[in-house]
């Protein structure tokens, strides 16, 4: 009997509530929490409409294009790699000498030592030392000759009068300090043999005994025979 009076007066609460509301949502509404019918009430307040919606869509695109923007400036630049360096099959050949330094003497204007090229003539020494001065003689000077790197260049110097025997003690030559005219002057020794011994001498930094002919090439035992009373170190 009381629940019958019970559900008869819920039924009654009901009929009451939906006639004061209008709604017919009423029953599922008492269910709800109030928080959630909070925020449905504020729902309409927070709808930004179609401007503030351009807006948003706006600046989503922005965002997404700065984005992409910074995305692509930090990939990394690849760098170009070096030419390859030519391969050599063989070593490099020596470089020769590039210069001969001369001492040029005698009747020149401006007599001193002279750095020239390889391959340069007397004549271009003596012109290094200012020419030949006003009246000079050459002599027997062979202009055309190739100069020889620590040779010294007398220019004018009197030629030997003829007949005349130069002494024994000035027939000698310093083998480390002759020129290639005086090599010539030695008993069975050409231009070809004389340039030989200066190679020799350039080469071994210079002579330490008269026998040290006996390696150069072009010189025998009979020709060192003739040549050895007329040289010295």
């Amino acid at each position: 009997m009381r629940a019958q009076d019970s559900t008869s007066e819920r039924t009654i609460a009901e009929s009451r509530l939906r006639s004061l509301t209008g709604s017919e949502r009423a029953p599922f509404s008492a269910g709800v929490p109030e928080s959630f019918e909070a925020f449905r009430a504020a729902a309409p307040a927070l709808d930004p409409g179609r401007p503030g919606l351009r807006v948003l869509l706006a600046l989503g695109a922005a965002a997404v294009l700065v984005a992409g923007f910074l995305l692509w400036r930090a990939q990394p630049v690849p760098e170009p790699l070096p030419d390859p360096a030519p391969l050599s099959s063989a070593a490099p050949a020596t470089t020769p000498t590039t210069k001969v330094t001369v001492h040029v003497a005698g009747k020149v204007r401006e007599p001193g030592v002279y750095p020239l090229p390889t391959g340069s003539r007397v004549q271009d020494a003596i012109t290094a030392a200012g020419g030949i001065r006003r009246g000079a003689p050459l002599g027997t000077l062979n202009l055309a000759r190739r100069l020889v790197d620590g040779e010294q260049i007398m220019v004018g110097a009197p030629a030997a009068e003829p007949g005349s025997a130069a002494a024994p003690e000035a027939a000698v030559i310093d083998l480390n300090a002759a020129t290639l005219d005086q090599l010539e002057q030695l008993p069975g020794v050409g231009e070809v043999l004389a340039s030989r011994i200066v190679d020799f001498r350039t080469s071994h930094g210079g002579f330490t005994s008269v026998d040290q002919l006996r390696e150069v090439s072009g010189i025998g035992t009979r020709r060192f025979e003739e040549i050895k009373p007329k040289v010295r170190i």
